[in-house]
């Protein structure tokens, strides 16, 4: 059974299950909102279905149930890899079954077929001034590919509201399969010289990546996938997940959507956190002349704090634990690159940060999250312009986003429009 074919057959058993849950219980409450939430970014409120992944303030992310250590055990692997291969972790995002090695390759086969660029996006993407950022570039060309929208086409036409999932896939599986070949070119533009590598047809999507952004070695093929896999999805209420998941409701395209998320996932308090990261980490390290001592690191992390700073990397809007998306990279480092300053200022860092941050008393969460380490492992092979790095976890985040947005269009969700309230009305509440 084909992957369309698999997602088809999931589509009545949801439609009726969300059909009984509205009809039969419609009416009852599920949150309760604050004045604290209403003006801080409804933190905490539960009001969108998102059916691909789960965060526990405590566990971690669980895609469809599954936690990250579980897929890396579970997803199929390259030939002679470890890591799990993004196309199973799309398909059981997708599907909510593990794929077999099969269906994998059934994925990659399609990714690869669906993958070229019309020449009319290279024309615009070389059109770009040099110098701007990776990410603008990256969303000028996901929006460029729009005429390109089968969704669109279909919608004019007259489709059923029924069928709209059908060309919603088909969209976001010829969007996922361009993503890597649009980040690499823009890479190969803007820092090597517009010198640029074919794609291999024999490599799997995450390789094929790692291969056209001219980095050799397996290791680093590695790296890629995993960081592809744990960076995919992250429930529904991070920005660029429902931004995409705001655009899309209007019915607009999977590019109209994906290009909206990842304007938001731009921001430095979202994916551009891990750029941000690094240059600090890189900063700690010139500012202490190489990897620090404890009692030097403690020292510089109570002066940043006592200054009015933070401790980049440190503490996430949802998580009260480790990230186990750091914990991912970091058992890979601990592996490939156990020896690079680094990585080594990285742990360090993550040795003696939580118990400053917890005797400071002032962050809910003191451990790290995962922009505390995904730039160390980029720089080690290579990649050392960090504006590029968001572009990879855009990449990555498409594939979470999208799959929901296939899922928004079958189970016919409405145009999100909340109700907002003004401060008077806040205040007339209070008095009451």
């Amino acid at each position: 059974m084909s992957l369309k074919e698999k997602l088809q057959s999931k589509l009545d058993p949801m439609r009726s299950r969300v059909k009984t849950l509205v009809k039969e219980h419609g009416d009852n409450v599920i949150s309760d909102v604050t004045i604290a939430q209403a003006y801080g970014g409804a933190r905490g409120v539960k009001c969108i279905v998102t059916e691909t992944s789960a965060l526990d303030p405590f566990e971690g992310i669980r895609f469809r149930g599954f936690n990250i250590p579980q897929l890396r055990e579970k997803l199929p692997t390259a030939p002679g890899g470890e890591e799990p291969l993004p196309e199973g972790l799309f398909y059981l995002l997708l599907t909510g079954e593990l794929p077999t090695e099969d269906d994998v390759k059934e994925v990659t086969k399609e990714w690869t077929t669906r993958g070229e660029l019309p020449g009319y996006l290279i024309d615009i993407l070389k059109a770009i001034p040099k110098g701007t950022h990776p990410m603008t570039q990256f969303s000028m060309g996901i929006m460029a590919l729009q005429r390109e929208s089968v969704y669109a086409q279909k919608y004019r036409e007259g489709i059923s509201k029924m069928d709209y999932w059908d060309p919603m896939y088909e969209d976001v599986m010829n969007l996922i399969a361009k993503l890597p070949k649009i980040a690499a070119y823009i890479y190969r533009k803007e820092y090597k010289n517009d010198e640029h590598i074919p794609s291999d047809p024999s490599l799997d999507w995450g390789g094929n990546m790692a291969h056209m952004l001219g980095v050799e070695g397996d290791a680093f093929k590695e790296l890629m996938r995993l960081y592809l896999v744990i960076h995919s999805d992250h429930e529904g209420g991070n920005v660029s997940a429902h931004t995409t998941h705001l655009v899309g409701s209007t019915l607009s395209d999977a590019y109209y959507s994906l290009s909206a998320g990842m304007n938001g996932l731009a921001g430095p308090l979202h994916g551009l956190a891990n750029q941000e990261v690094l240059r600090w980490i890189m900063n700690v390290k010139e500012d202490l002349g190489g990897v620090p001592t404890k009692d030097e690191l403690v020292k510089y992390l109570w002066d940043t704090l006592n200054s009015g700073q933070v401790i980049p990397g440190y503490g996430h809007a949802v998580l009260r634990q480790t990230d186990p998306r750091y914990m991912a990279q970091r058992e890979f480092a601990l592996k490939h690159l156990p020896d690079d300053e680094i990585f080594k200022v990285v742990s360090a860092i993550y040795e003696v940060a939580p118990d400053i941050l917890r005797e400071q008393g002032k962050a809910k969460n003191p451990w790290p999250n995962v922009d505390a380490h995904s730039g160390c492992l980029m720089l080690h092979y290579g990649i050392t312009e960090y504006d590029i790095y968001t572009v990879f976890f855009g990449v990555s985040r498409a594939m979470g986003v999208l799959a929901s947005l296939i899922w928004d269009r079958a189970l016919g969700l409405a145009i999100e429009r909340p109700k907002t309230i003004t401060t008077d009305w806040l205040e007339e509440q209070v008095k009451k």
